[in-house]
């Protein structure tokens, strides 16, 4: 089954007295609530089904609890709100629940009204800047290859199984997270890989839930809109690795803040070196060696302690992808799995079976250019994916990319710099212009690129399909084109309008426009 949007809720939800809920979380009520069922929780009136506490959270410009109305015809049965919200739903007939703090509360109240604390999993969480996707996927394949049925959250999608829906946050809301969390233990899951974003731990959204072993990737330049300073953005990553949230950790080691936070975590942690020279190799409990490269996969040996040793693929490009696996081993071992057990299980395909959802994805056939399709967002993401694709592509590298509107603008003008000193080709096009004028998005990455002295050849192409078939006509065989952004995306934002528009799929029509048999098909 294919993904869809939703979200992924108990089919068989149980059904909870709201007085008690109010007893035993010392909550305050407006009314008596004897006699009123909950099943679910939800802050989105679409979502509301019969029986559900709808939350009235308070908004940069709307109070939540003016929809109140609106969710008690949908069938929610009671209000959660501040005072504030108490006074804007006073008519709206449904009982209110007040607490100081909403976002603070849904976390604990969303727990309990799925009873989500009852799960029997072993629960993984992964943070950092990049790679937090790729890691998830990659622990969700390997515990399939160990015989374990494992459900996973992403920023592409939420899945248990063959069911999925798409992602609209890189983590859900604590209402939706618990919901998922019961639907996995319906489901007898018996372990769990969520990615975690700093805005994740910041706004409350794992609030309820006991991770068994938390990972981090590293710390680069994102998020600046939400945070003043690499100190905030990493204070708010280092909030995972606490007793509060974690019991174990996992840490690579390989940047200035790795060693910080492994420094100074409050929970035991195992380190893990992926770069050598890097500046946590040397006393890194855990090394990884990148031993082959092509476009389609990465050969790596992990060794550890008492110099025990894996040698395994992955079927990504790039040795950043095999740092994201070396992660996700070294989270398994600390998770109670032994290393020589994820040896023998991976050896029957020799490789970890894996597919990232536009993470380093060929799109494009056995002819031509390679074509590329990658979710890197990032200056540094923009590094490793070009420093990856330059050293296993003979010819010139075409890198076509865009930035997001009303997002961190402080990264623009590396983004520029950093795809002009690494590709030959740069065609700058418009991605999620959201509310912002896409001419000066496109502005501050032309800017960035043309400050590099002796750098790439750039052109400007607004239009998106056309700016895809530029890349593709700067192209041939032997050469590389990389479309950083998009990923897994099917919709674009502009204008504040949501513009159904797959990425893969206009990929693959310029390609068969060019002659090119994307992948998977064939000449005629």
């Amino acid at each position: 089954m294919g993904a869809f949007v939703g979200s992924l809720r108990p089919e068989h939800p149980r059904i909870r007295a709201l007085a008690s809920l109010v007893n035993e979380l010392s909550l305050s009520s407006s009314v008596s609530l004897e006699g009123i069922d909950v099943t679910g929780i939800t802050m989105t009136t679409s979502d509301v089904r019969e029986g559900d506490i709808f939350v009235g959270l308070p908004g940069a410009t709307v109070h939540g609890a003016r929809f109140a109305q609106n969710a008690r015809e949908a069938g929610a049965v009671a209000l959660l709100t501040d005072d504030a919200g108490a006074q804007i739903a006073g008519d709206c007939g449904l009982p209110v629940i007040t607490v100081p703090h909403v976002r603070e509360a849904m976390g604990e109240i969303s727990a309990w009204v799925y009873r989500s604390a009852e799960l029997d999993a072993t629960v993984f969480g992964v943070t950092g800047t990049n790679g937090k996707t790729s890691v998830v996927y990659i622990l969700s394949a390997i515990l399939a290859q160990l015989g374990v049925k494992n459900g996973l959250s992403s920023t592409a999608e939420r899945r248990i199984g063959d069911v999925a829906v798409v992602s609209g946050l890189t983590t859900p809301e604590s209402t939706e997270l618990h919901a998922l969390l019961a639907r996995m233990e319906e489901n007898s899951v018996r372990a769990v890989c969520l990615e975690v974003s700093a805005q994740a731990l910041s706004r409350r959204r794992v609030d309820g839930i006991d991770f068994d072993v938390v990972g981090f990737t590293h710390l680069s330049h994102d998020h600046f809109d939400d945070y003043a300073s690499y100190e905030d953005y990493f204070a708010a990553k280092a909030e995972l690795f606490t007793p509060e949230r974690a019991s174990r950790g996992v840490v690579t080691v390989d940047d200035q803040w790795g060693i910080r936070l492994a420094e100074n975590s409050r929970i035991p942690v195992a380190t893990l070196a992926t770069i050598p020279d890097s500046v946590g190799w040397e006393f890194a409990q855990w090394r990884m060696h990148v031993t082959q490269e092509t476009p389609r996969s990465t050969e790596f040996t992990l060794t550890g302690p008492e110099n025990r040793k894996l040698s395994t693929s992955v079927p990504l490009l790039g040795s950043f992808m095999a740092s994201n696996a070396a992660l996700a081993i070294v989270m398994l071992v600390e998770s109670g799995f032994d290393l020589d057990h994820i040896a023998h299980a991976l050896s029957a395909t020799g490789s970890i079976d894996v597919v990232v959802p536009g993470r380093t994805e060929i799109v494009s056939g056995d002819t031509g250019p390679v074509f590329y399709l990658d979710y890197g967002h990032t200056p540094g993401a923009f590094a490793s994916l070009l420093s990856a694709v330059r050293h296993v592509t003979d010819g010139k590298v075409v890198f076509l990319f865009g930035a997001d509107g009303d997002r961190d603008t402080t990264k623009r003008h590396a983004m520029g710099q950093i795809t002009a000193e690494g590709a030959d080709v740069v065609v700058i096009t418009d991605y999620h212009p959201r509310t912002e004028d896409p001419a000066l998005i496109r502005a501050a990455l032309i800017a960035g690129a043309r400050d590099v002295p002796g750098g790439a050849e750039v052109h400007e192409v607004a239009d998106v399909r056309a700016a895809i078939a530029t890349a593709i006509s700067l192209a041939s065989s032997g050469d590389a084109i990389i479309y950083a952004g998009p990923g897994h995306e099917t919709v674009r934002e502009v204008a504040g309008e949501q513009i159904p528009f797959n990425f893969r799929e206009e990929i693959q029509h310029a390609l068969r426009e060019a002659g090119y048999p994307p992948r998977g098909e064939r000449s005629a």
